[in-house]
């Protein structure tokens, strides 16, 4: 199981490498290429959208096909897509309608492979040895890796863009990145992807269309219906969707006014420096600490540390508040996803975690244009009030939540994180939700398994 969940982190730190390089490569080529700056907005909104609807129906695939083999698909597909634009270019040379094209096509087969690669870890930790919150250490050492390597490929692909100059040849690192993930994946035990057994509803009329319809609208119910995912989710996408125009829009002129803007990007870079510290702390102390005190102070964290930063009192002052984020958002998030994980019967994680990621992908658009209008229109510290309210009172309200009161409470969780799910006559829980998804099985796994 060590070598297992080893293997898991390479691939996964490999997949984020060569969307870090890519990320810093692809949006300097269109520039350079097209000569305009909206090309590069253009690409990633459409990119963005691609994610988010091919979301919805990635959860199926996954719920349906050997998840391994659906994350190691992915890779390759997600290689061969970026190996194309330098083959593009030295045949045809790259336009818009080419980057937008494969840009497109690659954000749509990455889609599954994140679905699938999430639900992998939770299997492995219930293939490994039992031990209490085994769980939430790997989810806080995942989001430690997550956390490095988003400082650490942007700043490869940007020490390859000095080394070598811009050129889509760079792309091929990307390609090289996805292709030694597919091949560690492989290297997995393959009982990880085993998908658990269908039993087919005898009431389920219709072509296979319509019974995918119903799976599919089956992972959305348990969404709306679970309290604790829809919390862990809503509060995850608010969060997402504040950062993103943070990044996108107000940082870039606050720092420009205040003659620094080279300090842009390290408001990210100070909120990720700080969620490494804050990952790794609560993976040294998982099962020594509450859950429901890191996620306490997860949200007071967050609390002041956006109200400091939508204060923009002052560069460093907001810099150090990005970093408090990050350092006290980090182990809440970790719970986050360990609750989701619990709650979720693995029949269904795959529909529920893409739910998930299409809400997530989703939420930004919501927040972006407008607080840039309330920036554009009544100035930045209007807008920096906005959103420190928003993140202020998504904070509040996680507090107060009744769903996330007991966190660490046992009943309908093991302490080894496997949820106990003790269905009502009818075939609901006490939550109204039912436990085996579309009609399928309880989930397989072992009594050790634990969200998403």
């Amino acid at each position: 199981m060590r070598r297992s969940s080893a293997v898991y982190f390479a691939s996964y730190a490999l997949s984020l490498l060569g969307k870090g390089i890519a990320a810093v490569v692809m949006p300097l080529l269109v520039l350079d290429r097209t000569g305009d700056v909206l090309a590069a907005g253009v690409l990633a909104t459409a990119a963005t959208a691609a994610s988010a609807v091919t979301g919805l129906v990635a959860g199926l695939l996954v719920d349906r096909v050997d998840r391994r083999r659906v994350s190691v698909a992915s890779d390759l597909l997600a290689a061969l897509t970026v190996a194309a634009l330098p083959v593009v270019d030295a045949l045809r040379g790259l336009d818009m309608a080419w980057f937008l094209a494969l840009g497109v096509v690659g954000a749509v087969v990455r889609a599954p492979g994140m679905t699938a690669q999430e639900t992998l870890l939770p299997a492995l930790a219930a293939l490994g040895p039992a031990g209490p919150r085994r769980l939430d250490r790997l989810i806080a050492t995942r989001e430690t890796v997550g956390n490095v390597l988003l400082l650490a490929g942007p700043g490869l692909g940007g020490l390859l863009v000095g080394l070598l100059g811009l050129t889509p040849a760079l792309l091929l690192a990307t390609a090289a990145t996805s292709l030694l993930a597919a091949a560690t994946t492989l290297v997995l035990d393959p009982r990880a992807g085993a998908v658990p057994e269908r039993r087919r509803d005898p009431s389920a009329a219709g072509g296979a269309v319509r019974r995918a319809g119903a799976d599919l609208l089956d992972g959305w119910r348990f969404l709306g219906r679970s309290r604790l995912v829809l919390g862990a989710t809503l509060v995850t996408a608010m969060l997402v969707a504040v950062l993103s125009s943070l990044q996108t829009t107000l940082m870039p002129a606050y720092f420009t006014g205040e003659g620094l803007p080279e300090l842009t990007g390290l408001t990210l870079s100070a909120i990720a420096a700080g969620s490494i510290a804050g990952s790794a702390l609560y993976a040294a102390t998982a099962g020594r600490v509450r859950r429901r005190s890191w996620f306490v102070v997860g949200m007071l964290g967050t609390l002041v540390g956006f109200g400091a930063v939508g204060s923009m009192a002052s560069p460093w002052l907001v810099l150090g508040a990005a970093a408090l984020v990050g350092l006290t958002y980090a182990p809440a998030s970790a719970v986050l996803g360990v609750l989701t994980v619990e709650a979720t019967p693995d029949a269904m994680r795959g529909r529920v975690l893409g739910a998930q990621n299409t809400v997530m992908l989703s939420a930004p658009a919501l927040t972006s244009a407008p607080l840039a209008a309330v920036a554009t229109a009544a100035g930045l510290p209007v807008a920096g009030a906005v959103v420190a309210a928003l993140a202020g009172a998504t904070a509040i309200a996680a507090l107060l939540a009744p769903a996330f009161r007991s966190l660490d409470a046992p009943g309908p969780r093991e302490a080894d994180g496997r949820p106990e799910r003790s269905p009502e006559p009818g075939g609901r829980d006490a939550d109204g939700d039912r436990p085996e998804g579309a009609g399928g099985p309880a989930e397989r796994l072992p009594r050790r398994q634990a969200p998403g």
